[in-house]
């Protein structure tokens, strides 16, 4: 069973990836490179193609900005079978971005740090990785100069985020809060992502007329940060971005000990990391819910709902023993039960929760991949081997799709994979659940 899945997945990457030295997450739906995707896809290549590992990451790398920003999608074709591509997003607007790459003008959770770090632990040749990393890290560097410098007007060490797409978590519940604060246009365009999959899977029309909202205030002000940190309806600093930051910063300070020189470097990520890991588990830290939660910087006031987002700082050691124990608690109590899959994406006792909608409550592989090895991280083994052995399930008999469904019992459907389907990461990141 694990060498067919393992040879399934390599099947599936193998199909994705493109002569241009990237991998699409899924055909038909989503047809360019995305970043944190990149990232995830590089450590199930690195498993068995390290030359398409390396080339993954130092594509994603080459359409880097000048001043450190890395776009969340880079266009390295014209495909017009998706929908807000390149001309509605205008990357040229911003003086620094790439003249070589056409982009978004947004980002995404920066995981490339320990991903280097993770691909550098899996090859057998550490001397041909680690000069790779040599020839890269310093472009991973400085993004994190970039977020620091860019996105934290409080000085706080906490990264703000200015459109939910930045999150990862695109159409979360825990964005509704913020849609009630606004009444964006209504927007005349033709959705690409419903022609591949069921509508009812994917966010509204009304979704995306706030969506495209907030890319036009960014565009309007030529994709400034503090333009955009003054204007933009939706500024949150939310807890897996900030947690992949930090994870991140982690991986780097190591890897420049390990490549040597670059003392001032490790001095400036070690100075942001501690900074970053108080702030983070001072503000975005509840007491009541037991989990840590988004802040709206807009509205100076927490968001009070727990989503897959909130269990991600134990993948980046961010809480104390003590309030491990809680969150874990937490998540047990409200997202663990006999009759779920560990681990949706959002509360499954909160009335806001979908199970067969995006990012409203399904099962995310890579959310399952963080989780796994932080609950290992802190000596929760059991609980670890069953988020583990339920991604296992879902793939092995559904499929390499996007998300699935969290309950084991959904009456009449026998179907739990939904959105795309031959999907990458879901694909990468079991081969390395598997081979752990």
């Amino acid at each position: 069973m694990k060498e067919n899945i393992i040879n399934r997945a390599i099947s599936v990457l193998d199909a994705n990836f493109q002569e241009g030295g990237f991998t699409i997450p899924s055909k038909g739906l989503y047809p360019f490179q995305w970043k944190w995707d990149s990232g995830f896809i590089a450590v199930g290549l690195a498993h068995y193609n390290t030359d398409h590992a390396k080339k993954e990451i130092e594509t994603l790398l080459n359409a880097q900005w000048d001043n450190g920003f890395i776009p969340h999608i880079v266009f390295h074709t014209d495909d017009d079978s998706y929908f807000p591509g390149h001309d509605f997003h205008r990357s040229d607007l911003h003086p620094l971005s790439s003249k070589q790459y056409k982009s978004t003008g947004m980002t995404q959770p920066p995981v490339t740090g320990f991903i280097l770090q993770d691909m550098l632990n899996i090859v057998d040749d550490k001397e041909d990785m680690l000069n790779f990393i040599k020839g890269q890290i310093d472009k991973v560097y400085d993004n994190h100069v970039y977020f620091y410098e860019n996105r934290d007007p409080q000085n706080e060490g906490l990264v703000y985020i200015y459109h939910n797409w930045e999150s990862g978590t695109d159409n979360s519940p825990v964005w509704d809060d913020i849609w009630d604060t606004m009444n964006p246009p209504e927007y005349t365009f033709e959705r690409k992502d419903t022609t591949h999959v069921d509508a009812s899977e994917r966010p509204s029309k009304r979704e995306y007329d706030h969506y495209l909202y907030i890319i036009d205030i960014a565009k309007q002000n030529n994709y400034d940060d503090t333009k955009i940190a003054e204007l933009s309806p939706f500024l949150v600093q939310d807890p897996l971005f900030n947690a992949m930051l930090i994870k991140s910063n982690q991986a780097l300070i190591e890897l420049y000990g390990m490549i040597g020189g670059n003392d001032d470097k490790i001095a400036y990520l070690r100075k942001n990391q501690e900074k970053s890991i108080a702030s983070f588990n001072k503000k975005l830290w509840n007491t009541e819910l037991g989990a840590y939660v988004h802040y709206d910087l807009r509205n100076e006031k927490p968001i009070r709902h727990i989503s897959s987002s909130s269990f991600s700082p134990l993948f980046a050691a961010i809480p104390s023993k003590e309030r491990a124990e809680v969150l874990v608690h937490t998540m047990m109590e409200r997202f663990g039960g006999d009759d779920k899959y560990l681990c949706a994406s959002f509360d499954p006792t909160d009335d806001r929760f979908d199970p067969r909608k995006y990012w409203r409550g399904p099962v995310w592989i890579n959310m399952n991949w963080m989780l796994y090895r932080g609950l290992k991280d802190y000596g929760y083994q059991e609980i670890a081997e069953r988020v583990k052995n339920d991604s296992i399930e879902l793939i092995e008999r559904d499929g390499f799709f996007e998300y699935f469904d969290c309950r084991k019992d959904t009456g009449k459907e026998t179907r739990k994979g939904y959105g795309g389907d031959n999907f990458s990461w879901s694909a990468a990141l079991i081969i390395d659940l598997l081979k752990d």
